[in-house]
């Protein structure tokens, strides 16, 4: 673990330890929130739009609510949704590609031109086509976050299946494969033992990628209405609350728009990162 962290670029560890902090503030959430003696939902119309002072550390927004605080709660939200999408759409895509890859044939043709028609079409229209008519629509916020993670998963799932399939094609050549078949090794032990750990490195890189795309497009939705709805926070919807009082407010949209910018600029480098750590141990591996 010590030598891996050595090995990681210095903006890849500051990225990894920023991204460590928010996670761990929007975790907190509650418990900062209870030692400040402050509400994300409270509304205290006397403290609108008041100056960051204590205990408000960033002030307040049109409504008096706790600007730091809803920031936190916010991060909950987004980083739940991009996390728990791209564990969809990885999960989904490493089944559609492995079994491309091991049927092969008219299995194979079939998955990959649904594969290159998914890709075809414009993700972010459709998202909003599919918001906009309330497909899955709950009452709850738990509903709307599990919305939005089904529809961005079942959107984003065709670059993982694509990679998978072109590394268990390669891992399905190799000698070690062609043993374990020989010694009389079943489909599924062939697969999860021989072939699926040797794709996992890029599928991982790939994943970590498709953590930040999910955070910009749930802030896009939220922005637009279509995402979690207001009181419940969202670092989109506090964007779209913060739209109409931009001029007599700024930190209202400004300081939402920046956790998005430096939570999807850290997961891509350290995405980086992690891409660089396991190229360097693929090719130590190789030379030993």
């Amino acid at each position: 673990m010590n030598r891996a962290w050595a090995r990681m670029s210095r903006s890849a560890k500051a990225a990894v330890v920023v991204l460590a902090f928010i996670v761990l503030l929007a975790a907190l959430a509650s418990v900062v929130e209870s030692v400040l003696g402050v509400s994300h939902t409270a509304i205290d119309l006397k403290g609108r739009y008041a100056d960051a002072a204590f205990p408000h550390l960033l002030g307040q927004n049109e409504l008096g609510q706790d600007l730091f605080a809803r920031l936190l709660h916010g991060a909950r939200v987004s980083l739940a949704v991009g996390l728990l999408a791209a564990l969809v759409a990885t999960l989904a895509g490493i089944v559609i590609g492995m079994g491309a890859a091991f049927f092969g044939g008219v299995v194979d043709v079939v998955l990959m031109r649904f594969t290159d028609g998914m890709l075809a079409i414009p993700v972010l229209p459709l998202l909003l086509i599919a918001a906009a008519l309330d497909i899955g629509k709950g009452s709850s916020a738990l509903s709307a976050v599990a919305r939005i993670v089904i529809l961005l998963g079942a959107f984003s799932w065709m670059g993982v299946a694509r990679l998978t399939r072109a590394q268990a094609r390669q891992a399905l050549t190799l000698d070690h494969t062609a043993a374990a078949r020989a010694l009389g090794a079943g489909p599924w032990r062939v697969v999860v033992v021989h072939v699926l750990p040797l794709c996992l490195p890029p599928v991982i890189v790939q994943a970590t990628l498709e953590v930040g795309g999910n955070i910009l497009a749930e802030s896009a939705l939220s922005f637009l209405g279509l995402g979690v709805q207001p009181p419940v926070p969202s670092w989109g919807n506090m964007l779209m609350s913060a739209l109409d009082v931009l001029k007599s407010d700024p930190p209202s949209a400004l300081l939402p728009g920046c956790c998005i910018l430096l939570t999807v600029l850290c997961v891509q480098l350290a995405g980086d990162g992690v891409r660089d750590l396991l190229d360097v141990g693929r090719t130590s591996g190789g030379k030993q």
